[in-house]
């Protein structure tokens, strides 16, 4: 996309030849003007005064793009000519049509998200990483990075021996083909209730488990058993959010890649063993708690097949960027991993490209979830919840909508979505399913049905939506210019969204897009009698729709047609 701040900046570099690109603000206000340069980080090198430099400037800077400039307390507001700019974004958008905004990388960035445990039920703490994850995924391919999407799923440890031991003591008291998760989870709840009371029981587990890593047949039987029951109770969950994966690798996958990782970690000394377990000691990273890489029973553990990934991961993917999506909690785990990376023999490039993308976490009212005491709640029922709650809203206000199932499936699961990822991912949230339902105020819902009204005035009418029927002077009032310059930020936002890894910066984004179409709407008639009105309203109000579809559909939400 061609830049407005380039252009401003090429202004000033012409009079000045110093690069100030990166210190242009685009203007809240448009009162105050569209954008705006401090001239404060040229006071130094030109020895004068900011207001100084910005009293000349203004003096010198002439262009027919530029309406006027303003010198305020030693800042250039710039105010852009209106009629250019709405020429100038709405032939780009033309261009671009549904590509609108987008650019083309060549970076490869993997982006693993969601990755629960196997055996385990997919609950609301899996819902940040899973949310968070898709979104960028969804926003960093959109952006025309090679992204790819993995799923590094939670399939070994000492869980596996507990279910296998509860199995054997209790499986014949369950039928495993209905509600299999519920099943497995009531014998792992059982299993850990009894370990908690007997130590000769946790020791029978933990024996299980080394039996699995031996390729016991019986322990790996029933593993491959529970694996795939959990992963047909996962694939519900993803379909329903409309998530695929690019790659489902569990753990267990990289358990025979381990020795090779230590026998990197030996060749260049960096192993020691402290009670028996095998660590390698970060303290000339800054770090003070030693990395395990091998238990004192000699199994595996999450670090050593962390690194196995890494490896994996380089060789095949030859990534720029890898990104993990998981909870503040595994901060010093992923600092410990990414700081024992570089002992591996791998380019630099692939240690400088691992990156922890972490969020605050759910909690319940009466506190901390656990598997293990079985106070949870999944996913799935929160999803069904939100559904029926929204078909009886749809049912109130229009009773006799069209395929009133699907449009309640895309703004109920729209509700889900949007509330999570409304807020910045770092903040702790207590999980509570009224307010994540509440249709009004800031709410995907909200954003659906200004989405519905705009399809809803399209169809109205038989005029063409074409941009040679555009009158662009008559897009020249506050109301016109604030959707035309909103727009014409999408690009940025997307550009903010990858560089911070927020995807709330694009709900927010989109809810005020929302609200300045409203207020266009209420203020504006789009069906107007004058020709040339009508028809440029027209072709107004049919980009905002595409934007608002187009953000939604990244963060991984639908549009009904209908509402």
């Amino acid at each position: 996309m061609t830049d407005i701040k380039q252009i401003i900046s090429s202004l000033i570099e012409k009079e000045i030849n110093i690069d100030v690109y990166d210190y242009i603000k685009e203007i809240e206000d448009s009162s105050k003007g569209d954008y705006a340069f401090p001239c404060f980080s040229l006071s130094k090198e030109m020895h004068k005064s900011p207001v100084d430099i910005a009293n000349e400037l203004v003096e010198k800077i002439k262009d027919e793009r530029i309406d006027k400039i303003e010198s305020v307390n030693g800042y250039l507001n710039f105010f852009i000519n209106r009629e250019y700019l709405a020429k100038f974004v709405l032939s780009e958008y033309d261009n671009d049509k549904e590509n609108y905004g987008k650019e083309k990388h060549d970076e490869t960035v993997l982006i693993e998200y969601s990755s629960p445990n196997v055996c385990k039920p997919f609950h609301i703490g899996h819902m940040r990483t899973t949310l968070i994850g898709h979104a960028l995924y969804n926003i960093f391919k959109y952006m025309g990075y090679n992204t790819i999407s993995i799923n590094h799923l939670g399939d070994y440890g000492t869980q596996f021996g507990k279910l296998i031991e509860g199995y054997r003591l209790w499986g014949s008291e369950y039928d495993l083909s209905t509600d299999s998760m519920d099943k497995l989870v009531e014998i792992y709840v059982r299993i850990n209730d009894l370990c908690a009371n007997d130590e000769s029981v946790l020791e029978r587990c933990r024996e299980n488990f080394r039996k699995l890593e031996d390729k016991d047949p019986e322990c790996v039987a029933l593993y491959e058993q529970f694996k795939e029951l959990s992963l047909k109770e996962f694939k519900k969950t993803y379909d329903m959010l409309g998530i695929h994966f690019d790659s489902i690798r569990g753990e267990a996958s990289y358990v025979d890649s381990i020795d090779e990782v230590i026998n990197m970690l030996e060749a260049k000394n960096k192993l020691q063993i402290s009670e028996g377990a095998t660590i390698v000691d970060l303290t000339d990273e800054g770090i003070n708690a030693p990395c395990i890489v091998k238990k004192s029973d000699g199994s595996s553990i999450y670090a050593s097949r962390d690194l196995a990934a890494i490896l994996y991961r380089a060789r095949t993917y030859d990534f720029d960027k890898c990104i993990y999506v998981t909870g503040y909690e595994q901060d010093l785990h992923f600092k410990q991993v990414f700081a024992v990376a570089k002992y591996l023999d791998l380019d630099k490039k692939y240690v400088d490209g691992l990156e922890h993308v972490s969020y605050g976490l759910y909690s319940l009212k009466e506190g901390k979830m656990s598997t293990r005491k079985g106070n949870f709640i999944k996913l799935e029922d929160v999803i069904n919840e939100s559904i029926s709650r929204a078909k009886e809203v749809i049912l109130e206000k229009n009773p006799e909508l069209e395929d009133i199932d699907e449009t309640a499936k895309k703004v109920g699961i729209g509700a889900v979505i949007f509330s999570d990822l409304y807020n910045s991912r770092i903040k702790d949230e207590v999980f509570d399913l009224d307010t994540m339902l509440n249709f009004q105020g800031e709410t995907s819902p909200y954003i659906q049905y200004m989405y519905v009204r705009i399809q809803s005035i399209l169809k109205k009418t038989n005029d063409e939506v074409l941009l040679n029927n555009v009158s662009y002077d008559k897009l020249t009032d506050d109301l016109s210019y604030a959707l035309i310059k909103t727009i014409y930020s999408y690009n940025s936002v997307l550009n903010e969204v990858i560089n911070k890894k927020e995807p709330y910066l694009l709900s927010r984004y989109l809810i005020k897009l929302a609200n300045e179409y409203s207020s266009f709407y209420s203020n504006n008639k789009v069906l107007d009698d004058n020709d040339e009105i009508r028809k440029t309203r027209l072709y107004l109000i049919s980009m905002v729709g595409e934007i608002l579809k187009s953000g939604m559909n990244l963060l991984g939400i639908e549009m009904p047609n209908k509402m």
